[in-house]
């Protein structure tokens, strides 16, 4: 099968590691796979097997104005649909909303290319801005699928959109993550025998991290073995390190960066934390309990509650709610034996969102979508054994 796939960058980024995750797989089972990028190739911070086509149209420019933005997305749809004529997939696969609308623009009376989109945010929490919003209802039936990885989202593809066929595939647990750089040895941020409280992601206002802080200010001084490491990058950080400071934690908490061998902070970490004020579906989730990690994490919109079974491998706390958030951490941190047994049942993440199992769901959208014998909902129903995962074989803890 001939597949290409189209996002704006592998820079780094949560749906950027899914979809080379995914290419790659694909690569290894044989597909013919080209990825495509508006970014340039220098610009990517994940790698992809020498296998793949790699192309990138280098169209990043931020216009100014309505006009300007119009005739750079023209450019885009025009020096897409060439490409997608050049190559001529079985399968073209956008990643996020915007490429999805340009995707779904570029195959137009293109009727041999099947396009399939796939929303990796949950929309009402992440708004477009009114001329994409609109471009997103109307283009989007002109997509074989839009792929969501939640209900929630699909829930509201199918009610404010015109996509005609939302299946629900989760992304898949990537372990073990491979080494990149920028490498950055944990035991030399973080002393040695100290336990260590880990939250990854963009250091960005939806993050929370501020709370997050907060709450561990509080904690810090009857748990007192205890450190906290936020690992990214993102406009956020000067705000963070006055926070950090202010609260006298300089040697308590870190802000390492951007990290390429993450793998090793996730080996090294003994509890996991996520305060977002909303997700899609948080790979850094999936990844730390691949690894054998117990998390906490808000209850927020999207992803969390599709990850974390409560009381079994994790816990949930409602939205934004710091005295809940800190008592869960409080309970975790204060007990080991409880973190070692939700760490255990972690691991079975690794099992119950495998890239083997997402690539067969993946496998029935396509025969769906090429009228096989394959019955509807198959897809769906996989993803509703998927995410059961082994919750009746364990008690609550």
């Amino acid at each position: 099968m001939k597949l290409l796939i189209f996002i704006h960058s592998l820079n780094a980024g949560g749906a950027e590691r899914v979809t080379t995750h995914l290419a790659n797989y694909w690569s290894s089972c044989g597909h013919e796979l080209t990825l495509v990028t508006l970014a340039p190739v220098a610009a990517d911070f994940y790698e992809v097997a020498p296998t793949i086509r790699r192309i990138a149209l280098n169209l990043t420019s931020t216009p100014n104005g309505l006009i300007a933005g119009v005739r750079e997305n023209l450019r885009r749809i025009g020096a897409l649909r060439a490409l997608l004529k050049q190559e001529d997939p079985d399968f073209a696969i956008s990643m996020m909303s915007t490429s999805n609308v340009l995707l779904a623009l570029a195959t137009k009376e293109l009727p041999r290319i099947r396009a399939i989109g796939v929303e990796h945010t949950y929309p009402p929490q992440a708004p477009l801005g009114l001329p994409w919003e609109i471009l997103r209802y109307a283009t989007y039936s002109q997509l074989a699928a839009v792929v969501s990885l939640t209900h929630e989202c699909a829930h509201w593809l199918r009610k404010k959109t015109t996509a005609s066929k939302v299946p629900i595939i989760p992304n898949a647990a990537v372990w073990p993550l491979a080494d990149q750089i920028p490498s950055v040895d944990p035991e030399k941020v973080c002393s040695p025998g100290r336990k260590l409280l880990l939250g990854v992601g963009r250091l960005s206002e939806e993050k929370n991290f501020d709370k997050l802080i907060e709450v561990f200010e509080r904690l810090a001084t009857h748990h007192a073995e205890w450190d906290l490491a936020l690992l990214g990058e993102g406009p956020e950080r000067p705000a963070l390190e006055a926070r950090i400071k202010g609260a006298g934690l300089t040697g308590r908490i870190f802000l390492p960066g951007r990290i390429g061998n993450i793998g090793r902070w996730y080996e090294r970490a003994d509890l996991y934390v996520m305060t977002s004020r909303f997700e899609g579906f948080p790979n850094t989730l999936v990844e730390a309990m691949a690894y054998g990690l117990p998390a906490i994490s808000f209850d927020c919109d999207t992803g969390p509650r599709d990850i974390i079974r409560h009381g079994i491998d994790g816990l949930l706390v409602p939205p934004n709610d710091l005295d809940s958030l800190q008592a869960a951490l409080k309970r975790l941190m204060s007990d080991s034996n409880l973190r070692n047994v939700y760490g255990m049942r972690a691991i079975e993440t690794r099992q119950r969102f495998s890239i083997e199992k997402i690539a067969a769901m993946w496998q029935f959208l396509f025969d769906e979508c090429t009228r096989s014998r394959a019955r509807p909902g198959v897809a769906e129903a996989m993803r509703k054994e998927l995410v059961k995962g082994t919750t009746n074989e364990h008690k609550s803890t």
